[in-house]
């Protein structure tokens, strides 16, 4: 480990001056403009210090001014060795320098200790160098030295030398791009002797200028092929093509943009729901006509709105129509059909309520669950009826799907090469892999990034060198890193060892109080950094000035004013309208707030510090990110508020306006955690612009056109019996969303990168629940029913108190009654009996293990699981300091002295929760094994233990991950709960393209699914869970079976017979009308044309009189007025168009649009009798193809649907499983009848168990 490790940890940890060491500033002296800032020297034998332009004296106590005195020429030293090898000095020159900082270093060690101690660093932390010259130090796990850094005896930076010449234009673009982070013509003609000219004809397809991008002289800037030809073709093709239409290198840019744009989506391929907001009204209204049948009398009354600042969908005359097929057939009497379809655009479940009154005359809603199951039932009808609908009529499919791809399939991925990056100043003797370099030329070249990388994929490197590379490129100034409170020390460590010549500043939490962030912002705005390291809850007090976050309330309650008074003048929905009016009411609180405060003190803000480049490590702990929609009570959609998100928020978007999205750049292991919304998060982060492009700015937008609520069958809380749930677990257009998501996300799973990391196996305990646990599970059934009949005080018992009763219950049922006996099969006990056995056959290899356990963490009364285990530990004969809790460790360096213990096999089993032992903790040295004895709530608890054991460093070939379930109990629905998070995060971040619709739990999820089977005991369940899911999509499937079945026996009937006749037809005339025209050839004379019965045979003239009697003509249906080349002459006025037409009329009619030019109308005539050929050409075609798929059809319409057995097989299937689970309290008693009148069979008890 580098020798940081330590240095950084006491650095944070030590936030008092010993009592004796104070400041004294005496008058500003003269400033040496090469002293550093922030840095101590000696002037006139006087200890100064630097701050800004000033220069002060400096008394301290005797002890630490001759520290001082000796730290001073050892820093200066070693910035001239830093400084020889960044210049790529001689050899000798180095060596001699490095001979004198060796001379240095070892007098001041010999006379003061070590660099990193107590009293070295009280006297210098206040000099910006004093984390360099603790690099000069590799620490032991103990905190005594090792040894001396490699700078004292080798290179350590990669030099900076400059290519002054390269043999082809090729070579000069990568180096330019290397160099300049863009093309750049002046560099590349030094560097080729080529001038412009020749290098833009010789590096054609290699780079293309981009008309979106002129400089002052109009000229465009040139981009590389892969960028260019990458983002959103349609509008980069849109616009080349008009610039191509003036200029004629851009017709280049036309044929390769052609050939890159994105493949047509077909219809079948497009998931539509109602509600999609890319689907305009208008069809929404088609629609509801179409399945009511609206009399034409009714519907002028009935429209379809979408107001964009509600986001709200509207539906006038609702009440109009009281017809049977809105009130009866897709609706009821409590609620028509209108209003249910109204609802569904909306994405909310119908629900009706019943009006009543409290003892106080209050009215009070209640839920009437009768007439609400029947409306639902009649809006899923309607679902069902809209998909089946929307892609029927040809004109209307190619309309939708013309704009669903203008839309969403416009954007071409690009492929970013690394390769090519020099990474001058960096550590010689570090290499990185190419996912790292490509991650690293993303950041510098695409702008906004996630670095979704698994863990261990070394994020932390890529945005040290991400940094690094930007400043030197100039694409920013100042970086700051935003990173976890405890690994602040390593970043710092991280960031020395990759570029030890790096100019950083490491925040304390001295610096943040109260009495000196003044101080310490200061110094941020006016010291020159290569990175400003903060953690999270550092970053967090960095303050947005209040006129800005004035000013982003303000918009904000604006916007929610007008969307209330739209709502109102439509007759928005109630709840709508007090959600919106709660929502303003907590922005008008803020801002008053924010007004009433005072400003005690002249901080410096966020926008003041010259920050234009964020970092945030483990991003995904800013996720809580406020979001509005109008669905009500569907799981996994949360709209609290998080103040860390908030304030997060607000700085993104100021340097999203500051750097144009170019300057946020997020790494997580986890980018999604829990659900589905923190996609939309990340994306409101790095993608703000992209997503009101696409107008998809608003989560119910996103959340119609890429997901879809699902209510289905779960285990209830109590795992004793089953609930319906709507929750967001359907999702479709996956690849469009994924391709959107993709332009700043660079994904990187474990499939995709082979990192030397050990092989994981998994092993399931399962136990047998006692008869106590079983008992107390009975009775938190009961408890449950109470609350949901109301028949208990919330502040009593809820469903919360429920379910924390259930997860103690399920680890240990001493945590419900410390007097219940210790059940000897309990999973506490497996779980003893195991860790035991593994600590016995790794005595020699000093081998460790984890305890993960989110539940009953030690304390000094009363019961706790890690005690008892601890203690059956030692009972067994394992040594009590080889068996400790994380707990113990008080402070961040207690932990760390802990985990030096872990690694060094000295402690071989921790006890710990996720969150004091997840991210950031290594001490996976000797781990051969974590036992996960509780359910953690979120699939990146566990994925971050799995982190702890499945990572790089491990000495080990395999590791084992242990997890125990006690059957029957809660244990069923956390894994369960577990489930439906994992499927989502799975089919998102692979490394392969997902599929258009997925709802299936893949293999990743399946191991929790076992897992959930197994903890309830019974097997079925599994199967029951399968078998729905397959039942679904093979209903759906058929579903499309049938539909296309209806369609090819209309069309076999109705279309394609008098399709083909018609066509016959067509031919017929048009041969006719070819032999017609040829009796009239075109001469190079005008042959003569009769207008209102005078023929007219001079040209000009009868181009004068055509228009003339033309434009006279205001009649919509065509009015003979003469005759041209043997056929007669029709003009017609089109209103709805505005513009009139001629028509050469013979067997068919040959129509064109009259123009003002005389001569352009007699030249588009000919061309129209011309044109015939083709398109008797293209009529023949034409009947060929439709004699060819009507014969195709009549052979698709009698093929069965192929799956038809396994369907009716595992229907029945899963009819007989919903039997025995009793799922219905109706068949529960037909079963039990039949049960007594069969008294010789065994009756079956708890089925359901």
């Amino acid at each position: 480990r580098t020798l940081l490790d330590t240095t950084l940890v006491s650095i944070q940890l030590s936030e008092e001056r010993d009592t004796e060491s104070v400041d004294i500033h005496t008058p500003s002296l003269n400033v040496d403009p090469e002293l550093r800032n922030f840095s101590y020297c000696i002037q006139n034998g006087v200890i100064c210090y630097k701050e800004n332009e000033s220069l002060s004296e400096v008394h301290r106590p005797k002890s630490q001014e001759d520290r001082i005195r000796a730290l001073i020429p050892l820093r200066d030293t070693l910035r001239e060795l830093i400084e020889l090898q960044v210049q790529d000095a001689d050899e000798s020159s180095i060596r001699s320098k490095q001979q004198e900082l060796n001379q240095r270093y070892d007098a001041y060690q010999k006379q003061y200790g070590l660099l990193h101690g107590r009293a070295t660093r009280q006297a210098f932390e206040d000099d910006s160098s004093y984390s360099l010259l603790c690099s000069l130090e590799i620490i032991k796990e103990d905190g005594s030295l090792e040894r001396k850094s490699d700078i004292f005896t080798k290179r350590t930076i990669r030099p900076n030398k400059p290519v002054d010449h390269v043999e082809s234009p090729e070579e000069a673009v990568i180096l330019s791009v290397s160099e300049k982070g863009k093309i750049d013509f002046s560099y590349m003609e030094a560097l080729t002797g080529i001038d412009k000219d020749d290098l833009v004809r010789q590096l054609q397809g290699v780079i293309y200028p981009d008309p979106a991008q002129k400089l002052e002289n109009v000229e465009p800037v040139y981009e590389i092929a892969d960028a260019y030809l990458s983002g959103d073709i349609r509008q980069k093709l849109a616009l080349a093509r008009q610039e191509a239409d003036q200029d004629e290198r851009y017709r280049f840019n036309v044929e390769a943009l052609e050939k890159v744009l994105p493949e047509p989506i077909k219809a079948g391929d497009i998931s539509v729901r109602l509600g999609t907001t890319w689907i305009p009204p208008e069809i929404y209204r088609e629609f509801i006509f179409d399945l009511l049948q609206t009399p034409r009398w009714q519907q002028y009354n009935i429209k379809v709105y979408y107001t964009a600042t509600t986001e709200e969908w509207y539906i006038s005359g609702k009440s109009s129509d009281q017809r049977i097929e809105t009130n009866r057939t897709f609706g009821t009497h409590r609620i028509n059909a209108y209003k249910i379809i109204e609802n569904t655009l909306n994405l909310r479940n119908v629900k009706i309520f019943d009006k009543t009154y409290d003892e106080e005359g209050k009215e009070i809603r209640v839920l009437n669950k009768k007439e609400t199951a029947i409306a639902q039932g009649k809006q899923d009808l309607i679902k069902t009826r809209f998909s089946e609908w929307i892609w029927k009529d040809p004109i209307r499919r190619e309309k939708l799907t013309d704009l669903y791809n203008e839309k969403f399939n416009s954007i071409r991925n690009r492929t970013y090469d690394g390769s090519h990056l020099r990474f001058a100043g960096m550590n010689p003797m570090i290499t990185l892999r190419k996912h790292q370099r490509d991650a690293i030329a993303r950041i510098l070249y695409g702008g906004n990034t996630l670095l979704a990388h698994t863990v261990g994929a070394g994020k932390t490197f890529e945005m040290i060198a991400a940094g690094m590379e930007s400043k030197q490129l100039g694409l920013c100034t100042k970086p700051m890193y935003a990173v976890p409170n405890n690994i602040i020390n390593d970043f710092a460590s991280d960031f020395y060892t990759l570029y030890l010549a790096a100019h950083i500043l490491v925040a304390t939490n001295r610096d943040l109080s109260k009495e000196n962030r003044r101080k310490f912002f200061g110094r941020i705005a006016s010291g020159e950094w290569d990175g400003i390291i903060v953690t999270h809850s550092q970053f967090s007090r960095i303050p947005i000035s209040p006129d800005r976050q004035r000013q982003m309330i303000e918009d904000q309650i604006q916007d929610i004013t007008e969307s209330i008074r739209q709502l109102k003048e439509n007759n928005g929905e109630r709840y709508t309208i007090k959600q919106m009016m709660l929502a303003q009411k907590k922005l008008r609180d803020r801002l008053k707030k924010l007004n009433d405060s005072t400003r005690k003190d002249d901080l410096i803000y966020f926008e003041e510090l010259g920050i234009d480049q964020l970092f945030v490590d483990e991003a995904d702990l800013f996720k809580n990110l406020f979001l509005y929609s109008k669905m009500r009570n569907v799981s996994g959609i949360s709209q609290t508020d998080s103040q860390r998100a908030s304030d997060l928020h607000m700085k993104t978007q100021y340097l999203n306006e500051k750097t144009k999205n170019r300057g946020v750049i997020f790494a997580t292991g986890t980018p999604v955690s829990n659900s589905m919304e923190e996609l939309y998060t990340m994306q409101r982060y790095l993608q703000p612009d992209t997503l009101k492009q696409y107008g998809l700015e608003s989560f119910d937008a996103w959340a119609s056109t890429f997901g879809e609520t699902v209510t289905a069958m779960e285990l209830s809380p109590d795992g004793k019996g089953f609930q319906f749930k709507t929750r967001f677990s359907k999702f479709y257009n996956l690849p469009e969303l994924m391709t959107l998501f993709r332009e700043v996300a660079d994904i990187q799973t474990a499939d995709m990168i082979n990192l030397p990391v050990p092989n994981a196996h998994y092993e399931v305990i399962s136990v047998e629940a006692s008869q106590a646990q079983k008992d107390m599970v009975d009775g938190l059934a009961k408890r449950s029913e109470k609350i949901h009949n109301r028949e208990v005080d919330p502040q009593t018992d809820n469903m919360l108190k429920v379910t924390n009763d259930g997860r103690k219950l399920a680890l240990d049922q001493r945590l419900m009654n410390p007097l219940l006996p210790d059940d000897p099969h309990s999973k506490v006990n497996a779980c003893v009996e195991n860790i035991y056995r593994i600590w016995e056959e790794n005595k020699e290899q000093k081998l460790t293990q984890i305890l993960f356990c989110d539940l009953s963490t030690p304390t000094q009364d009363g019961f706790n699981v890690y005690d008892d285990v601890r203690n059956k530990l030692i009972e067994r004969g394992v040594p009590a300091e080889e068996v400790q809790h994380v707990h113990i460790a008080k402070n961040e360096k207690q932990k760390q002295d802990l985990f030096v213990k872990v690694r060094a096999g000295d402690v071989r089993i921790i006890n710990g929760s996720t969150s004091k032992m997840g991210a950031g903790t290594n001490v996976q040295d000797k781990l051969i094994a974590i036992h996960d004895l509780d359910c953690p709530w979120r699939p990146r608890d566990l994925e971050q233990r799995r982190g702890r054991i499945v990572r790089q460093g491990n000495q080990n070939e395999d590791v084992y991950i242990y997890r125990y379930i006690t059957k029957g109990t809660f244990d069923s629905y956390l894994y369960q709960t577990i489930e439906k998070k994992q499927t989502f995060i799975s089919q998102v971040f692979t490394s392969k393209t997902p599929q258009r619709t997925m709802e299936e739990v893949d293999e990743t999820v399946l191991n929790y699914a076992e897992i959930k089977a197994i903890a309830c005991g019974d097997e079925r369940i599994m199967e029951r869970c399968n078998l729905e899911v397959e039942v679904n999509r093979l209903q759906t499937l058929k579903s499309s079976y049938l539909n296309q079945k209806y369609e090819l026996q209309d069309r076999i009937v109705k279309y394609y017979p008098h399709a083909i006749q018609k066509q016959a037809q067509r031919i017929d005339h048009l041969e006719k009308d070819i032999q017609q025209r040829n009796q009239f050839p075109v001469s190079e004379e005008f042959s003569g044309m009769k207008i209102q019965g005078r023929r007219i045979t001079d040209k000009a003239e009868a181009g004068k009189q055509l228009l003339e009697t033309g434009r006279s003509i205001m009649s919509a249906k065509p009015v003979r007025i003469g005759e041209y080349r043997g056929f007669d002459l029709y003009c017609s006025f089109d209103s709805f168009m505005v513009e009139y037409k001629l028509s050469l009329s013979g067997t068919e009619n040959h129509t064109i649009t009259l123009g003002n030019d005389k001569f352009g109308n007699i030249t588009r005539l000919n061309n129209a009798l011309s044109n015939m050929d083709k398109e008797l050409e293209e009529a023949k075609i034409e009947l060929q193809t439709l004699k060819r798929q009507f014969e195709i059809a009549k052979e698709e319409v009698d093929k069965p649907f192929e799956q038809e057995e396994s369907l009716q097989h595992k229907e029945k299937r899963l009819h007989q499983l919903t039997m025995e689970l009793r799922l219905d309290s109706k068949e529960n008693d037909v079963v039990d009848i039949e049960e007594q009148e069969e008294p010789e069979k065994e009756p079956k008890k708890e089925m359901c168990r």
